[in-house]
């Protein structure tokens, strides 16, 4: 049974930093590509970041040089540091999994406000 698990989410302030970690279980992690999406109330779901089973990592313009995805495989964890939040940051995000399928986390909350 494939499991992907999503903690460190919580309320920061607006320029502060917050580091997502996804540990995944029953896939062999080395060889997925992983990935963070989030979703705002109202919008649809949206590729923050992504690191592939090589490490070459892609980010949404919106988040570039401000966050960073990074993954231990001997850990089976994917992670996301998050710098210089603002309001736009806030939604549930979301560990993704991919190779010949897609497996989802259930979410964490991210709320950046003062």
């Amino acid at each position: 049974q494939v499991q992907l698990v999503e903690s460190g989410g919580g309320l920061v302030q607006p320029g502060g930093s917050l580091r997502l970690s996804c540990a995944a279980s029953g896939i062999i992690f080395s060889m997925y590509g992983m990935a963070w999406y989030r979703q705002a109330p109202g919008k649809q779901r949206e590729l923050v970041a992504d690191i592939l089973s090589g490490g070459r990592t892609n980010y949404a313009d919106s988040v570039k040089g401000r966050f960073t995805i990074s993954r231990d495989n001997a850990k089976n964890t994917v992670y996301l540091q998050m710098n210089s939040l603002k309001s736009e940051d806030t939604a549930v995000y979301y560990c993704n999994a991919h190779r010949n399928y897609v497996y989802w986390g259930q979410g964490t909350q991210v709320t950046v406000s003062s």
